[in-house]
């Protein structure tokens, strides 16, 4: 049984940063990507980065320039440092693994509050 967990959300005040980690345990494979993922409520869960198996990266609009996905050297494992931090970076952040053909697997979501 595959297992996702998500670290490093909080509060922090706009300007600031956060740094959080996801990893996998239980899993055998290397992910095809690895992605993260955010929402508020009423919205739909948007893209915030992804990462490939090649190390392509690729980023919502929104966040271009302030945050930065990266894999750790644990297998699966990667960092989202996100700086200059903005109230409407407020959501609850999903880590997202694609284990292609073998099926996805979601995080169970962490919170990030940022105060103005």
């Amino acid at each position: 049984q595959v297992q996702v967990v998500e670290s490093g959300g909080g509060l922090v005040q706009a300007g600031g940063s956060l740094r959080l980690s996801c990893a996998t345990s239980g899993s055998t494979f290397v992910a095809n990507s690895i992605s993260w993922y955010r929402q508020t409520p009423g919205k739909d869960r948007e893209l915030v980065a992804s990462l490939n198996s090649r190390g392509s990266t690729d980023y919502g609009h929104s966040v271009v320039g302030r945050f930065t996905i990266s894999r750790g050297n644990a297998k699966n494992t990667v960092y989202l440092q996100m700086n200059d931090l903005k109230p409407e970076d407020t959501a609850v952040y999903y880590c997202h693994y694609d284990f292609t053909p073998w099926g996805v697997k979601w995080g169970q979501g962490i919170q990030v509050s940022v105060s103005s």
